[in-house]
């Protein structure tokens, strides 16, 4: 089965991830397949959860935190400001304290924990995986592209609904029974009903935000994820270990892309020992590849003669990609 065939028979996809060791080419495969799917008349965005994105390289535009920007027709393309999204976080809690409090000034010691929090190392994955989750549950999109985080990072990325959502579980629960605790003493004293609790508003609030991304990321109905692979035995290797965790948190892996494929035929003619030595590792890798992956593999994408970056190299992978 070819990619184009895979949209074709599952045309209920609507949440596509390329996944894979860093370098690889899934920024590449995210800008070009949101371009073939955009030049069919779908509106498209491809977005990168990644703090190191590269997105407004390949696309030749400055995109960085400028929020959902049209590429071309159809096509949209956002890059996270995660800096930004931490900076949003910190006065969204400040108010959210003033107003639950109904404090004027925020406590010292309570700014610095905010401020403290803000820089833990997780803090930047957070703000952006938050920032998708709006950008998911607003709509507005007939297909939404995930420009992953190298292997490691994206199993944090992908394991980090499942955390929120125990977390906040509990937490929620231990408020709903603080709640009847209030109710309890407030019949005894005969006092008025304790107000509408916002703070359990809140946390069910993104309680409810969190369970429709996650719901996403595990819907073999409407998420196609794809690993990209080189002929390589350490990038080989760490697919098929990597594979077997994302099944774990059930992600719907749907197909292996081959990428950096020198062509063979290059075998017949008089090339430099080093290229020769190279086609023959990547042949028994390719074998093994096929071996590994056998009926999963959608597309073997050649080596390209230069970077793949501007609006005609795009169409010009997305062509290769698609089999067009």
């Amino acid at each position: 089965m070819s990619l184009a065939q895979f949209f074709r028979d599952n045309p209920g996809i609507r949440y596509i991830m390329f996944g894979g060791k860093g370098g690889l080419g899934k920024t590449t495969f995210s800008a070009a397949a949101a371009r073939w799917l955009a030049d069919r008349g779908h509106r498209v965005l491809v977005f990168s959860v990644d703090p190191q994105a590269s997105l407004s390289d390949i696309f030749e535009r400055d995109i960085f935190g400028k929020g959902e920007v049209e590429i071309a027709p159809n096509l949209y393309a956002c890059e996270i400001d995660a800096d930004r999204r931490i900076a949003e976080y910190q006065e969204e809690v400040r108010q959210k304290i003033r107003d639950m409090y109904g404090m004027d000034q925020i406590p010292d010691e309570i700014e610095n924990y905010i401020r403290a929090a803000s820089a833990e190392p997780a803090m930047e994955e957070s703000a952006i995986f938050d920032q998708v989750v709006d950008i998911v549950v607003k709509g507005g999109y007939d297909y939404y592209i995930y420009d992953l985080v190298p292997l490691g990072h994206a199993l944090y990325y992908l394991s980090m609904a499942s955390v929120y959502d125990a977390w906040i579980t509990k937490i929620t629960g231990l408020r709903e029974e603080m709640r009847k605790y209030d109710a309890v003493v407030a019949t005894i004293r005969r006092e008025k009903e304790t107000e509408e609790d916002r703070i359990l508003n809140e946390l069910v609030y993104i309680r409810d935000r969190i369970n429709k991304s996650s719901s996403i990321l595990t819907d073999p109905q409407r998420t196609a994820f794809f690993f990209v692979v080189t002929p390589e035995e350490m990038v080989i290797e760490d697919t098929v270990k990597a594979a077997g965790l994302f099944s774990k948190y059930e992600v719907p892996i749907r197909g292996y892309v081959v990428n950096r494929v020198v062509p063979p035929a290059l075998l017949e003619q008089d090339i430099p020992d080093y290229l020769r030595n190279r086609i023959l590792m990547q042949k028994g890798n390719m074998e093994r590849i096929r071996e590994e992956f056998a009926g999963r593999i959608l597309a073997e994408v050649p080596e390209m003669e230069r970077d793949i970056r501007g609006m005609a190299m795009i169409e010009k992978m997305a062509g290769v990609l698609f089999g067009n």
